[in-house]
């Protein structure tokens, strides 16, 4: 890998897992953490553990800020893991010079985000630092969740299972970008930002079997799936027509050229099921959000390979993303 670290390796993609597999792994390397989850199950399969740290830019945004984003992303891997946020931590490094007011208005969101989910922050820790050592504000959560549901993860997926969204994709990374370059939009777009484990939750009691759920954040769906696709040498085969996109995403990915399927998410998860399950988890997800939808299905025609049909009748490998996409999303 390259000498020096680039923005291109925060990305959620090939540089990122690349970064991830040649540096940390090769020195922390456990069976735990090998399985490369959301979370690590711990303590005989009873508990879920996960860590995150979050640096958007900018802190407000439609729909949202970096308050809400930290407690629902931790929240949510837990989720992914069948399992019920219970204890939070929160630790913030503040710049000198940092608006109080606004730190109060961070740390309500938070609070309404753990009410959601039924947790609780029960330690932390606070730094200052001089102006211009840090962007305003970063936070880092760590959270423990009781699992719910046992044998979810990204290395379950099989052949004929079925792939789900919970809802239309690439609202966070476009609602970021507008607001970070000062785009004005003549709609309503804003990010997708939500805790997940009430929808978790509703797939548990309809007693659907999950085989993997990923809440699909950097990368977005197309790291997702090539992830899924690695992992357990599957093909996974995805209906272009079929992937939920808003037109404001949509009109965005033409006009700047992104890829809607790269662009991150901090509400939006994908789900493997049985063939069988189809139907019901997706009228499950459809009362969360009426844009849920069934997006494809495993094979075994190109192992380790995500296909994109199009409607057009045509196929293309979906790639794991690579480059530098969009810095501090978060």
């Amino acid at each position: 890998m390259n000498k020096n670290i680039t923005i291109a390796h925060g990305n959620g993609g090939e540089e990122n897992g690349e970064l991830i597999e040649k540096i940390f792994f090769k020195h922390f390397q456990n069976e735990i953490l090998a399985k490369g989850e959301d979370a690590a199950v711990i303590e005989d399969g009873k508990l879920a553990f996960t860590t995150d740290s979050f640096t958007v830019s900018p802190l407000f945004f439609p729909g949202g800020d970096i308050g809400k984003l930290a407690v629902c992303g931790t929240c949510n891997d837990l989720a992914m893991m069948g399992a019920k946020p219970k204890y939070l931590t929160c630790s913030v490094i503040i710049e000198e010079g940092f608006s109080s007011r606004e730190l109060e208005k961070i740390v309500r969101s938070m609070q309404k985000e753990l009410e959601i989910n039924g947790a609780m922050v029960v330690s932390g820790d606070t730094k200052v630092v001089p102006k211009g050592s840090v962007d305003k504000l970063f936070i880092n959560t760590t959270g423990i969740g009781e699992i719910k549901q046992s044998g979810i993860s990204a290395n379950s997926v099989e052949e004929g299972q079925s792939i789900l969204v919970s809802r239309d994709i690439g609202t966070h990374g476009a609602t970021i970008f507008a607001a970070r370059e000062g785009i004005e939009l003549s709609s309503k777009l804003q990010t997708d930002c939500a805790s997940l484990y009430p929808t978790v939750k509703a797939l548990i009691d309809a007693g659907i079997k999950i085989s993997a759920l990923r809440d699909a954040t950097r990368g977005g769906v197309a790291a997702v799936l090539n992830e899924w696709a690695r992992a357990c040498e599957i093909c996974i085969e995805i209906e272009e027509e079929k992937v939920p996109i808003c037109d404001e995403v949509q009109g965005m990915c033409e006009l700047l050229g992104f890829e809607a399927l790269s662009l991150a998410n901090e509400g939006t998860f994908v789900l493997s099921v049985a063939s069988e399950d189809e139907a019901k988890a997706l009228s499950v997800l459809q009362q969360f959000h009426p844009s849920a939808t069934v997006i494809g299905h495993v094979g075994n025609s190109h192992p380790c390979k995500v296909i994109l049909n199009s409607s057009w009748g045509t196929k293309r490998f979906l790639d794991l993303p690579t480059g530098e996409l969009l810095p501090r999303i978060c």
